[in-house]
Parts: structure tokens; C-alpha cells; sequence
């Protein structure tokens, strides 16, 4: 049994070594730093969405040459007030950590777990001191603004991100954040809301990596407020602010929806000024209209960056895996 696990194991590094060097002619990604994995019961919230398991995502980096990826638990989904409540909301949301944690488990060379809840409920630092002590999942958060309609406009929801932040620090957690508010909501979102989380979030997680995931957004580049949020931390970066010293961006989602293709040079010029040492690769999750890695990669790759900065991106490193 032992020798056929070897055996497997090999195959499958050859198979990634093999797509790498084929993928359009062009090396891939180390690490995918945002993928998801949806339960048969997150799915069902979705209409028309299915299951997407370890083995559909390993099979899906595999194809696109990228060695390892960062798996973000969306047990938030079930602590989202804008949809119909959940009975037993905060035993659905263990569970889906639970299930999250036994997935990354099956290819623990593969794949690293991330938490999830919405910071905003009563059972939010339970939640996240029970994943601390997780072995798949001790290593970081993802939290949703979003999908937790998050306000930071709202002074209450900025001190409890405040108490989220701290406790995340204090059990050495990274902590990817979609900072886009609530699209649904019409919360709203810009300049404003990022000097918000700048100035009064993150100093309360200063010893652990924060992810800010589709750089600034929620997935394309075409909403203005996305620019506007992310020149402030542009400006911070440009200053030698030391509260940036630790943030980090990932580019999950930027290409491949809505007019991205308009909006190529003013991604890149943002990359470049962000710091291509610090914008980590991701693809999102491989569901619904979203491209799969393979594609999604392809895509990326049709931003106007040097083949340098294509290469210090790939092989870029986030703290939390070093």
C-alpha cells in the first residue's frame, strides 16, 4: 500500500512538472493563493452551483502546472444576513470548516487550509480559537465583507474587526479578507473604507500576513471604487508606511470577467506600484463562470508586465507558507 501512495505521489509531481512545462510554453504559479472548495451543502445555497472537492481542484492544478494552493473555507456563506436565515447556523458553520479541514487533509503536500467565518456573529471567536487548534486550518482566516456585509462605515463592525484582528494575531493566523462591503447592499466603498481599514484594522494584526484578495475588489476591475480603494494603499506603500510592511494582494478574479480587457494597463501600472514582490497569484474558486486555473492563469499572463514580473510572481512566496 505504502509503495503505491509512493508511486502515485510520483506520478502526480510528474504530472504537474509535465503541464507546467507544456502550459502555452510558459512555467505556472507555484501556489494558487485563493481557491474554494464547496460543500454538497454550500452548493445548495447556489442555485445551479455543484460540488467542487479536493479531488476536482488537484485534478484542476494539476492541468494547469501549479504545484500547491490555498484552500479558503467559505463556511461563511451560512452567516450571510442578506439571505434567508439558517437553522442551526453556527453547528452548519463548524461542520463546513470541519468538512474544509478533512479535505485539505487528503493532499496535505497540496493543499492549506484557511478558516472562515462572518467576524460580525457571536460565535466568531469561538470559531476561531476551534480552528487554531486545527491542524489543517491553524494557519490562517479568510473572512468575506462581503458575504458578511461587513460595513466600515459601520464604527460597531469596525471594533469587532478590531477583536477579530487581535485574536487572529494572537494565534499567529494570516488573514485574507475580501474587503469589497456588500455589492448587493449598495454598501459603500472607495477611498474612504480602505483609510478605514488602514487606520484602525490593521494595526490590531501586526505580527501576521494580511491577504487582500482581488486586489481591492470583488472580482474585475470595472467599478471605479476598486481603483480608489486600492490607490490608498497604493500611496501608503509609496510612503514607507510601516503598517504595509505585512499586507499583501492577491490578483485572483482581476482578469477574465466583465471588461477586463480595458483595464489591462491600469492593472498593471497598480501592480507595479503595489510591488510585484508582494501580489501574490490566485485564480478563485473553480465553479460557476469563474475560470479554472488553467484559464485563469492564461489570462493573467495577458496583462502587459515584463516576463520578469511574471516571474517574481509566480515564484512569489506568501509568509504564512515559508
Amino acid at each position: 500500500m505504502r509503495g503505491a501512495r509512493l508511486k502515485a505521489g510520483f506520478a502526480g509531481i510528474v504530472l504537474v512538472l509535465v503541464a507546467a512545462a507544456t502550459l502555452d510554453g510558459q512555467s505556472s504559479p507555484g501556489t494558487d493563493y485563493h481557491q474554494h472548495l464547496f460543500s454538497p451543502a454550500t452548493a445548495a445555497l447556489a442555485p445551479g452551483l455543484t460540488p467542487v472537492l479536493a479531488d476536482d481542484l488537484v485534478k484542476l492544478l494539476d492541468l494547469a502546472g501549479i504545484r500547491r494552493a490555498v484552500v479558503l473555507s467559505v463556511a461563511y456563506q451560512f452567516g450571510n444576513p442578506n439571505r434567508p436565515p439558517v437553522a442551526d447556523e453556527y453547528a452548519k458553520v463548524r461542520a463546513e470548516n470541519d468538512w474544509t479541514s478533512e479535505q485539505v487533509g487528503r493532499f496535505p503536500d497540496r493543499l492549506i487550509g484557511f478558516c472562515g467565518m462572518n467576524p460580525l456573529k457571536d460565535y466568531a471567536l469561538d470559531e476561531l480559537s476551534r480552528c487554531a487548534k486545527d491542524p489543517h486550518l491553524h494557519l490562517g482566516l479568510k473572512l468575506h465583507f462581503g458575504n458578511s456585509d461587513v460595513d466600515l462605515d459601520n464604527p460597531q463592525h469596525v471594533a469587532r474587526l478590531r477583536e477579530v484582528f487581535r485574536a487572529a494575531n494572537g494565534y499567529r493566523m494570516a488573514v485574507v479578507i475580501h474587503m469589497r462591503p456588500s455589492v448587493t447592499m449598495k454598501r459603500p466603498y472607495g477611498a474612504r473604507q480602505a483609510h478605514t481599514l488602514l487606520d484602525e484594522v490593521v494595526p490590531a494584526a501586526p505580527n501576521v500576513t494580511l491577504q487582500i484578495a482581488h486586489l481591492a475588489g470583488a472580482g474585475g476591475y470595472d467599478d471605479p471604487a476598486i481603483d480608489q480603494a486600492l490607490a490608498v494603499f497604493v500611496d501608503a506603500i509609496a510612503r514607507n508606511d510601516s503598517r504595509m510592511s505585512h499586507v499583501y494582494f492577491d490578483a485572483s478574479s482581476v482578469t477574465g470577467l466583465g471588461h477586463w480587457e480595458d483595464k489591462t494597463e491600469r492593472v498593471a501600472m497598480r501592480i507595479r506600484q503595489l510591488g510585484v514582490s508582494r501580489v501574490l497569484y490566485g485564480s478563485d474558486g473553480a465553479a460557476g463562470e469563474n475560470l479554472r486555473p488553467r484559464e485563469a492563469w492564461a489570462a493573467f499572463r495577458r496583462l502587459p508586465l515584463s516576463e520578469d514580473e511574471f516571474r517574481i510572481i509566480q515564484a512569489n512566496v506568501a509568509p504564512y507558507m515559508r
